[in-house]
């Protein structure tokens, strides 16, 4: 049987829906053209008649009545007057054609002279290294035509690029990364220092795209986190970089922020994560973070080589099974922590040979979290003892089976103490704090793609996960609620994530000190007269019996007491 043909209504439906289209926006233009000049004197009608009601709504009460007798005398010798009425609709319709003009400024279509000197000046810095002595037609050269290597530019408010698309030559190496890195900083430095570029190359195309990042958000307080049980948010990001987007309260407003999100449990390819900056940026800030999500559903050990007291916030709550400060504490934590794992292992393994699901008590997540361990190595190598690093060898193996996560972050310029353990099971990388792209480069695998700055904020950095791209990033304020600098307002943050305290065993709950005041007074106990004690009897001396019974068969000796006589 043979197939009729569609209808052409339905074959080519789109051209006369598109031809559609434009005809009725070439009408749409025409009547725009023809109608303008009554859509302009419409609109000076509208401001006139504005005008009028604010000048009458100015005007005090007790002058209202004289300027009403004034605008009515005029209306009457008007009309009295010969064509008073037309030039009184002319002169009306001429001050609403003046009022309803467009007084938007035109934009002018090329740069000023500032701005040209500046692009001038981008230009005769590139020739060096988009230029050679043998291309008969050079894109770059000293004194040419900048506008053919610019095609597209913009400036902020204080004459500064923000966006510029540079074309370069077919021959220059834009698959090197030192080339690239040469003229990334070139352009950087041009361009106006203190602010973070990201650069985007077009290999196809030869075109090389420069636009000014916006700044991080720095005011993000530690809350609770729209996330699934096995995600932590480590910080927040550029909205080109990632999909998500999560809701966040600033005070009274609320925000969508995009997040780097780290997954974690049975099925996460980074399982654990390392995290390196200098002293100040904000490492155990991250650790604070992670441990108050961590909390929602799981355990945490605490191991603080620094030992400043930066996590006794969470000593003794709920879930943290314990905070350790120093080298015997650590190692008894490590070594537990090593054990656990495992045993859990062997607990699903057995489960699983026999065909049943894991036992409750290896699915709930544990978390080690290790805030600069090198710190402990020195102390180990002093004292003759075990360095805590070797003990995170089984729990980096093989805890993503075991449910359990391991978390270090040390200082930069202790990355060569780090054990090849810590180094190698870390894929989850974290470098906060002011950096050079090599020095990201080196831990994260992969260079940034944005130029770092000096300065930068507690928390500010990059993050990578695995191999997937390198994100900015900056970490939620989550500061110690008991350090003197910490504002009101991310204290009480803290303290409202924090869980309450581990129940004793005699059923009392531990109530939670107020960090705003100083050490409770020791309260001295009230010492009561005790009353001297009656003369007592002296305590009779055992006697030892012995049975009438042969020897060979007589039972052990018993002491008894005799009776006390009267």
């Amino acid at each position: 049987m043979a197939r009729r043909p569609l209808p052409r209504i339905l074959s080519n439906g789109g051209a006369q829906l598109a031809r559609s289209r434009e005809l009725a926006r070439t009408a749409a233009d025409s009547a725009t053209d023809v109608l303008h000049p009554l859509i302009t004197i419409t609109r000076g009608l509208r401001r006139l008649a504005a005008a009028g009601r604010r000048r009458w709504t100015e005007t005090p009460k007790e002058k209202r009545g004289a300027l009403l007798f004034m605008t009515a005398s005029v209306m009457l010798v008007v009309a009295l007057l010969p064509y008073g009425p037309l030039l009184a609709a002319v002169t009306l319709m001429a001050a609403a054609a003046w009022k309803g003009r467009d007084r938007t400024p035109t934009a002018s279509d090329g740069p000023d002279e500032s701005q040209a000197e500046r692009l001038k000046a981008l230009y005769e810095a590139l020739v060096p290294y988009f230029s050679t002595a043998e291309d008969p037609e050079p894109l770059y050269a000293h004194g040419g035509a900048w506008d053919k290597a610019f095609p597209t530019y913009a400036f902020d408010g204080g004459g500064r690029i923000s966006h510029l698309v540079v074309r370069y030559p077919a021959y220059f190496t834009d698959g090197e990364a030192e080339a690239r890195a040469r003229i990334e900083h070139l352009l950087a430095a041009k361009s106006g220092r203190g602010r973070e570029y990201h650069f985007t190359w077009d290999e196809e195309g030869n075109q090389l795209t420069l636009s000014v990042l916006l700044p991080l958000p720095v005011d993000i307080a530690a809350q609770r986190f729209v996330t699934t049980p096995g995600e932590t948010v480590l910080g927040f990001t550029d909205p080109t970089q990632v999909r998500r987007t999560l809701p966040l309260t600033y005070g009274e407003q609320q925000r969508d922020v995009p997040p780097v999100v780290w997954r974690t449990g049975l099925r996460s390819t980074e399982p654990h994560l390392l995290a390196l900056g200098q002293p100040g940026s904000g490492t155990s800030t991250l650790l604070r973070s992670i441990a108050l999500q961590a909390l929602q559903h799981g355990d945490v050990v605490i191991v603080d080589g620094g030992g400043t007291g930066e996590y006794a916030c969470l000593t003794g709550r709920d879930g943290v099974l314990a905070v350790e400060c120093g080298l015997t504490g650590a190692l008894a934590s490590l070594e537990w922590a090593a054990t656990e794992t495992e045993r859990r292992l062997i607990a699903a393994n057995r489960a699983h040979q026999a065909g049943h699901p894991p036992p409750d008590d290896t699915k709930r997540p544990l978390w080690i979290l290790l805030d600069r361990p090198t710190a402990f190595t020195h102390l180990a190598a002093a004292d003759d003892r075990k360095d805590p690093q070797s003990l995170l060898q089984v729990p980096l193996r093989h805890g993503r089976p075991a449910n359990v996560t391991v978390v270090v972050a040390d200082q930069l310029d202790s990355v060569d103490t780090l054990t090849d353990a810590v180094r190698q099971h870390t894929r989850a990388r974290v470098v906060l704090g002011p950096a050079t792209a090599a020095q990201v480069e080196s831990v994260l695998g992969a260079p940034p793609h944005t130029t770092p700055v000096d300065q930068v904020p507690p928390g500010r950095g990059y993050a990578r996960l695995g191999t997937g791209p390198v994100h900015r990033l900056q970490v939620p304020a989550t500061p110690n609620p008991y350090d003197d600098a910490t504002s009101d307002a991310h204290r009480q943050a803290v303290l409202d994530l924090l869980p309450p305290r581990t129940t004793p065993a005699d059923g009392e709950t531990v109530p939670d000190p107020d960090p705003t005041q100083g050490e409770p007074e020791p309260v001295e106990p009230q010492t009561e007269p005790v009353p001297e004690p009656e003369p007592a009897d002296p305590e009779p001396v055992p006697v030892l019996t012995e049975p009438t019974e042969p020897a060979e068969r007589r039972p052990v000796p018993v002491l008894t007491k005799p009776t006390k006589t009267s």
